[in-house]
This record gives structure tokens, sequence and C-alpha cells, in this order.
């Protein structure tokens, strides 16, 4: 799952306007965002094999630290906690430690059975949606419009850069999923590790975007 979680993070945006959108990518992606950098240390590991799954080549052996659903309820405990602190807004800290776990939910449906519930010796859940391509692009790209509907109809831009940005940034995140869907697989792990890293731009981009735009009403 990649532009679904992307979805949630623009569909839960309304339900608190004073959490940026750069917050909400942070939260619903913050497994992703970890899980290259566990690769790279060696604590958790991955195999390429092209052909696993119609949707991904990824054989996910070990990653519990960055995609048991323990590991998301506590993470999201952590960063709402740390959102809450700093900005001193509770309500909106407990919508960011909320959609943290939202990630392991939207995985389930299309992972095969490889997420694990906690470390150890845990039962491994998936539905599999990734066997079936057209499915996967179709429920990919729903929860983005989806999401992208709820936000685009709830705020409006308080400039040119807020009016153009957004569909940039849209257009962007497709392009990186269509590629990563229909181009070749990375070579190695480690590639696939160093270029993962890119996703922490979406976050920075998110921020961009959302800080110009507005909840609709609020614009003067």
């Amino acid at each position: 799952m990649f532009l679904g979680h992307f979805g949630v993070a623009f569909a839960t945006k309304p339900l608190q306007p004073r959490v940026s959108l750069g917050t909400l990518f942070l939260a619903t992606q913050l497994a992703d965002l970890l899980w290259p950098t566990l690769l790279l240390l060696g604590v958790e590991r991955v195999q390429i094999r092209p052909g696993l799954m119609a949707a991904s080549p990824f054989d996910f052996i070990f990653y519990p630290f960055s995609h048991s659903l323990l590991a998301q309820l506590l993470l999201g405990l952590l960063l709402g906690t740390i959102y809450g602190l700093i900005q001193r807004n509770w309500r909106g800290a407990l919508l960011v430690g909320l959609v943290v776990p939202s990630h392991w939910l939207l995985d389930l449906i299309v992972h095969r059975p490889d997420l694990p519930l906690y470390l150890g010796s845990s039962p491994k859940l998936g539905l599999g949606l990734w066997n079936n391509l057209p499915a996967t692009l179709a429920l990919e790209v729903g929860l983005l419009a989806l999401g992208l509907w709820q936000y685009a109809r709830t705020t409006r831009s308080r400039n040119r850069t807020g009016r153009f940005a957004l569909w940039g940034l849209v257009l962007f995140l497709v392009a990186i999923y269509l590629g990563a869907a229909f181009g070749p697989p990375p070579t190695d792990v480690s590639t696939l590790a160093w270029s993962s890293q890119t996703l922490w731009l979406t976050v920075l981009l998110g921020y961009w975007v959302d800080a110009n735009r507005a909840p609709v009403g609020n614009i003067g």
C-alpha cells in the first residue's frame, strides 16, 4: 500500500484542521519511513523476488519493529504524545496517534500473510490483494481520490502556490507509485533501502502544501 496511506492523511485532515498535512503524512507513513533505515542497519530483512506477487516483488522476512501491529500502536502513542507536548493540541494528538496504526490495517488488505501482530513468535496476517494488480490499482487510486476530494473541498488556497502545489504533489505521488508498480524491481536490498529514503520528501511537501492552504472560511 502506498497511495492509500496518503489518502487517509488527506481524508483525516479536516477532522483537526490545526494538524498539518505534513504531520499526517508522517503519521500514516511512519512504518515505511522507519523501515528503510532498519534495513540498512540489518535490524529488519527483506528479499526481492520478482514475480512473487502481481503487485509486489518483496518477500518481507522480518520487520516487526516497523510493521507489527503492536509496534505501530506504540509508535502512534509516542508520536501523538510528542505532537501534543509540542503543539498543545491534544485532540490533534489523538488523531495523529490513531492514524499511525491505520498503516497496518491498510497493509493487511494487500500483503500476503507476513504482517506480525507483535515481536517474537507472532501469527502473521495478510489478505493478499497484491496478487491481483488491477484490484490493487483500483484500491490505491480510489483511496487517494476519496481523501483528496475531502481535503480539496474543505480547504482553499491562500495564494498561487497553494493552488498548484497540491496538484503537483498528487502528480508526484502517482508518478512514484506507477514507477514502482510498472518499473523494474530494485537490483538489491541496499538500493531499495536508499531509494526508499526519498519518502521523507513527501512529508516535507505535505508541510509546504498545507502551509499555503487554509480551511474553508479561514482565509483572510
